[in-house]
């Protein structure tokens, strides 16, 4: 796809696929460093999707997914001023974690630091043989600041993270894959596709479903174990009582639904 000289000026394209909604970091003379424009825009975009959309797919220009915090975007702001910047990342990741439909991060090159933290915001991620994963912020003097020390321990676990930050270690794509922060591994240049492949399937489900996997399902398992499962009763009852379920319920007893096979449905 031909870009555009408004495109090419942008820092977030975004392309409609049916009703997969792809949104391509852009700026790959950077290796999608991201700066307060591009996390600005992905805010803006995920707080306030297109009605069209029913799952997104996060991609990026270029050999690599993102390198991180665009260092020309600090300043030499006092602690407020830095809280606020930290704070704002979180208001943008958290529209993706948290927002009206599932995410799905195409990972590839570097995926590190603020890079990291954006594709630990999305649902799934797909990683191609050539990503690599890394949290240096220890060796620059800085902490992270954009949520990976909340949200990729969840994937990984505690003592990881603290290794990747301490020692400054990498991990690459099977390495990364194996401890968690990808859900799927392809050849390099096949993880738009198979994001895409992905997408098409999450959106043929239920929307109620959707919003219940995204919404009650992290925390239904944070959750004490009673509260948990009233959680899913709850959810349970929300969902079943849609026309929607109820049509798709009927559709299967009548045998008009593929039914759940190896490999696949068929």
């Amino acid at each position: 796809m031909s870009l555009t000289a408004r495109e090419e000026a942008s820092s977030l394209i975004v392309e409609r696929r049916g009703p997969v909604a792809v949104v391509t970091l852009n700026r790959s003379h950077k290796r999608n460093a991201l700066d307060d424009r591009t996390i600005q825009e992905l805010g803006s975009f995920f707080g306030t999707p297109p009605t069209w959309a029913k799952v997104a797919v996060i991609a990026a220009a270029g050999r690599h997914f993102s390198a991180g915090l665009d260092l020309n975007a600090l300043t030499d702001g006092d602690a407020v001023a830095g809280l606020h910047h930290s704070r704002m990342w979180h208001d943008a990741f958290r529209s993706i974690e948290s927002g009206a439909i599932p995410v799905i991060a195409v990972l590839k090159g570097a995926v590190i630091g603020g890079g990291l933290e954006l594709a630990a915001s999305a649902h799934l991620r797909v990683a191609e043989d050539t990503a690599f994963f890394a949290l240096p912020e220890a060796q620059r003097g800085l902490f992270v600041g954009g949520g990976a020390s909340v949200r990729v321990p969840r994937l990984i676990g505690a003592h990881r993270v603290v290794d990747m930050m301490l020692t400054g270690r990498v991990l690459d794509a099977d390495e990364g894959a194996q401890a968690g922060l990808a859900h799927y591994r392809v050849s390099e240049g096949a993880g738009l596709d198979k994001a895409f492949e992905l997408a098409e399937k999450i959106a043929t489900n239920s929307p109620v479903s959707n919003f219940a996997v995204i919404h009650a399902l992290p925390r239904i398992a944070e959750a004490s174990p009673e509260t948990g499962l009233l959680l899913e009763s709850l959810m349970s009852a929300v969902a079943q009582s849609s026309q929607d379920a109820k049509d798709r319920m009927t559709a299967f007893l009548d045998g008009r639904a593929a039914k759940v096979v190896a490999g696949g449905d068929r």
